[in-house]
């Protein structure tokens, strides 16, 4: 094994993180650091008190780290950095709410990650996502295919089960697929989307996938207004934890993710919810999927959107 990863940022989501990550049995070593002075440690006696129930071995260590880097020593040889740290939401903002306050946090974190793990692959969660993942690949000076966000993975679960629901279905027996941005400019692509292997659009009426579509961009949002204090983080750390394997195992599977895209649908330069094979060396290639007329031109859209904000970021 000797596999090591290390979750930043020890709040709901970034402990849920590393409790999945710990569960896996696929590290030898799980480090949860945070600024907050004794959490982390407090957080890795708990979970490591867990292993004789849950059955697994994998070792977590809580680190507190400083203004200026102290503690990040510990997360030498890091084989997967996920970045959990900055604010969340709080009823009423938008991800882009947080830019300035989190590119702040975010960039000094990859900093360390980088003087500390420069061989990682980081795994970006913090919002705004796709602003957050160009920023950390900015930071880190990382090839982009080692810097990648988690998005995609939490929306296309986001809306296979509010299909599932819809349908009365086993949640199992659905497939969906989102691209673009994590947010406003979400692409959810009901052509690829299927129940019981045959095309959602044969299952139910479009205005209904149209307002699973609207439910599952507003996913995130309305669980912000229901929980009143933090944000999602029981899907959403699934979905960083899920990537986190396929990274440590060098698996190769097809999952949507915010990469790098460099020429596929004719879009180039830019940080993209995207399908990608992943592995040890992060993005091994984006696949560029059969899209009708309508899902491109909304992925082209939300290329342009995401371009223009990632634009502003090389100054924070």
């Amino acid at each position: 094994m000797g596999k090591k990863v290390t979750v930043v940022g020890a709040g709901f989501y970034g402990s849920t993180t590393a409790q999945r990550l710990a569960e896996y049995d696929v590290f030898d070593t799980v480090v949860i650091t945070d600024i907050v002075e004794g959490k982390p440690a407090g957080l890795a006696l708990d979970l490591n008190q867990s292993r004789a129930i849950e059955g697994f071995e994998t070792k977590v260590v809580g680190v507190t780290t400083g203004p200026n880097g102290e503690g990040y020593e510990n997360i030498e040889g890091s084989d997967v950095v996920v970045i959990t740290a900055g604010l969340p939401r709080k009823p009423g903002m938008s991800r882009m709410d947080l830019l300035e306050t989190n590119a702040k946090i975010v960039r000094q974190v990859a900093e360390n990650v980088a003087k500390y793990a420069p061989n990682a692959v980081v795994i970006v969660v913090s919002n705004p996502l796709d602003e957050m993942t160009a920023l950390a690949q900015l930071a880190t000076q990382f090839p982009k295919n080692r810097v990648l966000g988690q998005a995609g993975m939490l929306d296309t679960a986001r809306f296979s089960n509010f299909v599932a629901e819809a349908l009365n279905v086993p949640v199992a027996s659905v497939r969906t697929l989102t691209l673009g941005s994590h947010g406003d400019t979400m692409v959810p692509v009901p052509s690829k989307s299927t129940v019981n292997g045959k095309p959602l659009r044969d299952a139910m009426p479009a205005e209904q996938i149209e307002e699973l579509v609207v439910k599952t961009r507003n996913g995130g949002a309305e669980v912000v207004a229901l929980l009143k204090t933090g944000s999602a983080y029981y899907a959403p750390s699934a979905a960083a934890a899920r990537m986190a394997k396929a990274v440590a195992e060098d698996s190769g599977e097809v999952m949507p993710v915010c990469a790098w895209v460099d020429g596929e649908y004719g879009i180039s330069g830019v940080y993209l919810g995207v399908e990608a094979e992943i592995g040890a060396e992060g993005v091994k290639r984006v696949v560029e999927t059969d899209l009708d007329a309508d899902e491109r031109a909304s992925l082209l859209e939300a290329a342009e959107a995401v371009r223009a904000k990632q634009g502003d970021i090389s100054s924070m």
